[in-house]
């Protein structure tokens, strides 16, 4: 199938972008990663597509609680949410050209979000520092900001 899902989290069929909200979501809930492939499965059909980098974005992320019980809870383009912990990491690699930091958010199922530019900077306002490195608790885990 002729579908890309863009680092910008836009939906594409055929070379044109999918503009109705409803129908991507929809999409987004028979979304699967297959070993390295991504696939839309379907009670009688699987499609493979191709997703140029995470097949989400991490849109907002609210902060609840506060210390050892401080939970990030992450919303997406689509309207998942994924609280980050054990289960959910956060987790930023580096462009090895430009260094610039790709951050990223475990959604489910081996789908990751990737962290937008203003939710990674309101993370990095609460990143402290944890064995010389800075970064951020969530569910009783650090998570290192920088690759």
């Amino acid at each position: 199938m002729d579908m890309v899902i863009r680092r910008d989290g836009s939906w594409w069929h055929e070379g044109t972008q999918i503009q109705r909200e409803a129908l991507v979501r929809l999409f987004s809930t028979i979304l699967r990663k297959d070993g390295k492939e991504f696939v839309l499965l379907s009670p009688v059909e699987k499609w493979i597509i191709t997703v140029e980098d995470a097949p989400f974005v991490a849109v907002d992320v609210d902060v609840i609680g506060d210390g050892d019980a401080q939970v990030l809870r992450f919303t997406t383009n689509v309207g998942d949410t994924t609280d980050a912990g054990p289960d959910a990491p956060i987790r930023v690699s580096e462009d090895p050209a430009t260094g610039a930091p790709s951050p990223y958010v475990m959604v489910r199922d081996g789908l990751e979000a990737l962290i937008d530019r203003k939710t990674f900077y309101r993370l990095a306002e609460l990143g402290e520092e944890h064995d010389g490195r800075i970064g951020v608790r969530s569910n009783g885990v650090v998570f290192a900001l920088e690759g």
